[in-house]
C-alpha cells in the first residue's frame, strides 16, 4: 500500500457575492498517495482550481470554507494560521499556475526568483541559493543557463517561462506539486515537452502531483488516478484505466466524446450549461444535460456506487433497479480502440 500523504474530506467552500452565496465546492473528498499523479478534470467552473487553491490557503477574500478537512500527513491545513501556511507553501506544497507570464515578477531576474524559496524555506545564503537555482534551471532544460539566469521573464519564450515556473515550484523538493492547467497557453509541441519534463522530474525528486485540466488527452499520459468534477462535486473517481476503458457517469461519457482522436469523424459537445450554484439543484446536478436522466435525478442526489475496487461513480444509472443503459456508440468505439492500444503495448 502506498503512503497516503493528503486526505481531503467533505470539503465545502462558499463564495459571498452581491447576488448571494455561491456553493462552489460541495462535499468534495479525495486522497493523494506518495509518488502518484492524481488528475482532476472537468469543464471550466466545475471547481477544480478552487479545490486546489484551498490546499495552499490561496482562496479569494470572499471565499469561506464552511466544512471539511484537508489533512496533510494527518494535520488539518484549514486550522493553520497564515504564517504557518507561508511555511507550507513552496516548501511542502508548491503550485504551477497556468499563465507563466503573470506568475513571474517582471522586475526580477529569474535567478533571484528561483533562489528566493531556498533563502526563505531552507535558510541558504544568497551564494548557495543562486548555485542551486542554476542547477535547477539546467534540470528543467534551459540552455545556456549560466548566462540566462541573469535574464528577465520577458526575454524568454512562453515554453521557457513555463519551465522557469516549474523550476521555482520544484526548487525546494516539495512533497506535493499542484499543476493548474500548466500547458493551456502553450502550443501542442511545447505541451508535450512540458508534460515529459514533469514526469521526468517527478521520478527524480519523488514528488506527488495533482494535475488540473479540462483535457482528457493530457490525462491519459500523465495520471495514475482521475477525479471527474462537475458543479462543485466529484462525480466519478477511479484509475486512469477505469476512466478511459470503463467510464460509468454520463458526464464522463460527454467529456470523452468531446475529445478528438485520429479516428474521430466528428466531435459532440455536451448540450446545455452547468447549473447555477447560487441555487444548486436538489437532485443530480447533471440531470438537465443528461439524455439518460430518470425521474429520481430531479429530486434526489445520487450517492457513490462502487463499480470496482477504487472506482466509484455518482449516478442513479448504477442502482440495481435502474434500467440498463448502453454507453454511446462513440464511447464503445473508443473503449475498443484503447484496449487495442493496450494490447499492442503489452505485446
Amino acid at each position: 500500500m502506498s503512503e497516503r500523504i493528503l486526505d481531503v474530506k467533505n470539503l465545502k467552500i462558499d463564495f459571498h457575492t452581491y447576488a448571494g452565496e455561491v456553493k462552489a465546492i460541495r462535499d468534495v473528498s479525495f486522497h493523494l498517495n506518495k509518488g502518484e499523479t492524481l488528475a482532476i478534470v472537468g469543464e471550466s467552473g466545475s471547481g477544480k482550481s478552487v479545490t486546489t487553491k484551498s490546499l495552499m490557503g490561496l482562496l479569494a477574500n470572499n471565499a469561506r470554507v464552511v466544512g471539511g478537512e484537508i489533512l496533510f500527513h494527518g494535520k488539518d491545513l484549514l486550522k493553520n494560521t497564515e504564517k504557518e501556511m507561508q511555511d507550507v507553501r513552496g516548501k511542502d506544497i508548491a503550485m504551477i499556475f497556468q499563465d507563466p507570464m503573470t506568475s513571474l515578477d517582471p522586475t526580477m531576474k529569474i535567478g533571484q526568483q528561483i533562489a528566493e524559496p531556498l533563502i526563505k524555506h531552507r535558510g541558504m545564503d544568497k551564494k548557495k541559493a543562486w548555485a542551486r537555482a542554476l542547477e535547477v534551471l539546467k534540470l528543467v532544460g534551459i540552455k545556456d543557463a549560466e548566462e540566462r539566469i541573469n535574464n528577465y521573464p520577458h526575454q524568454f519564450s512562453g515554453g521557457q517561462r513555463q519551465r522557469i515556473v516549474i523550476a521555482i515550484a520544484l526548487v525546494c523538493n516539495p512533497e506535493i506539486l499542484i499543476a493548474d492547467e500548466p500547458t493551456t497557453a502553450l502550443d501542442v509541441t511545447i505541451q508535450a515537452q512540458i508534460l515529459d519534463l514533469m514526469k521526468e522530474l517527478q521520478e527524480k525528486i519523488e514528488t506527488s502531483i495533482i494535475f488540473i485540466t479540462h483535457d482528457l488527452g493530457v490525462v491519459a499520459g500523465m495520471a495514475d488516478r482521475v477525479a471527474v468534477m462537475y458543479a462543485g462535486q466529484i462525480v466519478e473517481y477511479g484509475s486512469v484505466d477505469d476512466i478511459f476503458f470503463n467510464p460509468q457517469h454520463p458526464y464522463t461519457w460527454g467529456l470523452l466524446n468531446s475529445m478528438p482522436t485520429l479516428e474521430s469523424k466528428s466531435l459532440e459537445a455536451i448540450p446545455g450549461t452547468p447549473p447555477d450554484l447560487l441555487d444548486p439543484p436538489k437532485g443530480d446536478p447533471f440531470a438537465a444535460r443528461n439524455p439518460y436522466a430518470m425521474a429520481i435525478d430531479a429530486t434526489q442526489q445520487p450517492p457513490f456506487f462502487k463499480v470496482s475496487e477504487g472506482h466509484y461513480a455518482a449516478t442513479w444509472l448504477l442502482h440495481p433497479d435502474a434500467p440498463k443503459v448502453t454507453p454511446p456508440e462513440e464511447i464503445l468505439r473508443r473503449q475498443a480502440h484503447y484496449r487495442d492500444l493496450l494490447t499492442q503495448k503489452e505485446n
